[in-house]
């Protein structure tokens, strides 16, 4: 036992090249400057952010509040920032932090728009401050000619490569369920809308097309991790990366998500293929890295403490009766990708406890397009829009408000249910990591 946790331990520290930490480095924060310039251009820092009357919060951070228009486009632009200090390395670590808190606050202001990508751009942000990425071919080291390093300590590029892995490998897992490899849903219902497209689309309108993708897709993320991690395979599962991401990002509006993962993959490539990328020629760089590095045992016990965290967190839905697609318990952070088609219509109605009048919101008036479609489908933005409802309505002058709601849902094209019970108060219920006992089971 204790001869493995030092053979771990001598692997994590051991010297390797600082290519292909650098050259992830220059890549995400270009990808992320990209990002973030679209995401301005498209007009989405006031549609997303400063327009809605309402924000969905994530359970726990209700404290995250936008502010003013003028103040969130400062955000933006202290984020753009940020990606030219990445991709520079200049000021690195400042500029790693800066990103990382800019763009998690941003994501948190509203769940409606919560995608698993983003997830994964906040947690790479998030490890990329606390490593040496700067130690070659960037300013600071034109700043600072004694930050020059040629070599890091081998966790430094492997907790990248680990993040990767985390997210394919559970996309791979959360496939493998009865209406996604015996039913081909939602992808039956999804291809046959896409035969427009040129040179395939006449390959979607045959049904036995969703079944071959639903599979290809299931055992792609499952397995590609390992041959990529295999020299032998790495260049054909590159190859494979891009063919996959780039048919999702013909197929689905999944946003810069199949760009991000086609690049950041590269990290796995050998040290050489990184050198040839970047000339990290011996003239430019500093001494190896010393052998001896401080803080081991702290630095692997926040490494175990984080993944084992990312590990185990996504399995919590089990800890919640009912099917997860349905109830949405534990769905979140947990890398299910695209795997359902659900759609919902919510009425609410508001009734005056010392009048006995009961009147039907008119939800456009408070939601916009994607708010609503969002909410009418997830448990929790209903009783999060109850709450609200009821606030709102008592300020107007409603004696003692409830709220209840009328849901109904289609899930992979089954016949619309009930989703909530429509007889309870939603407004009297409190939100938290206990069962919903106020959804109703699918039928």
């Amino acid at each position: 036992m204790l001869n493995a946790q030092k053979n771990i331990t001598t692997h994590f520290f051991k010297s390797v090249s600082i290519a292909p930490l650098i050259t992830f480095r220059i890549i995400f924060g270009a990808l992320m400057l990209y990002s973030t310039i679209r995401f301005i251009a498209k007009g989405w820092v006031y549609s997303h952010l400063v327009a809605p009357k309402l924000h969905f919060t994530y359970f726990g951070f209700s404290w995250v509040k936008p502010l003013p228009e003028m103040l969130m486009y400062g955000v933006f632009g202290l984020m753009l920032l940020a990606c030219v200090g990445i991709i520079l390395g200049c000021f690195y670590r400042l500029s790693a932090i800066a990103f990382f808190l800019t763009f998690t606050y941003t994501e948190l202001i509203d769940i409606t728009y919560y995608l698993n990508h983003y997830y994964f751009v906040s947690l790479v942000s998030f490890l990329l401050i606390f490593v040496p990425a700067n130690r070659a071919f960037s300013l600071d080291v034109r700043r600072k000619p004694d930050l020059k390093q040629r070599e890091v300590p081998a966790w430094t590029i492997g907790i990248f490569k680990l993040q990767i892995a985390i997210v394919y490998f559970y996309a791979g897992v959360a496939k493998m369920n009865y209406d996604w490899l015996v039913n081909a849903m939602p992808l039956t219902i999804w291809l046959p809308a896409k035969t427009s497209l040129p040179v395939i689309g006449f390959i979607f309108k045959y049904k036995i097309t969703a079944y071959l993708f639903s599979w290809a897709g299931m055992l792609f993320d499952t397995f590609i991790v390992g041959f990529l991690l295999w020299r032998k395979t790495r260049v054909l599962a590159y190859i494979a990366v891009v063919v996959f991401h780039t048919l999702t990002r013909l197929l689905f509006q999944i946003g810069v998500f199949p760009l991000v993962m086609s690049c950041c993959v590269l990290i796995f490539f050998s040290a050489e293929f990184h050198q040839r990328l970047i000339p990290l020629n011996s003239s430019r760089l500093g001494n190896a890295q010393r052998s001896s590095t401080p803080f081991k045992g702290l630095i692997t016990t926040c490494l175990v403490v984080f993944f084992a965290f990312q590990l185990l967190f996504p399995w919590r839905y089990l800890l919640y009766k009912g099917n997860l697609f349905w109830t949405e318990e534990g769905y979140r952070f947990s890398w299910r990708v695209m795997l359902m088609e659900k759609a919902g219509t919510a009425t609410f109605f508001v009734k005056d406890a010392k009048t006995g009048r009961e009147g039907v919101v008119p939800n456009r008036q408070f939601l916009n397009d994607e708010q609503e479609k969002q909410m009418a489908m997830q448990p929790d933005l209903i009783l999060q829009y109850a709450h609200f409802l009821k606030a709102h309505y008592a300020k107007k002058g409603v004696t003692n408000p409830s709220v209840r709601a009328k849901v109904q849902v289609t899930l992979n094209a089954r016949p619309s249910q009930l989703l909530v019970d429509p007889q309870v108060d939603l407004s009297k219920i409190r939100d938290g990591w206990q069962q919903k006992e106020w959804i109703l089971e699918r039928k």
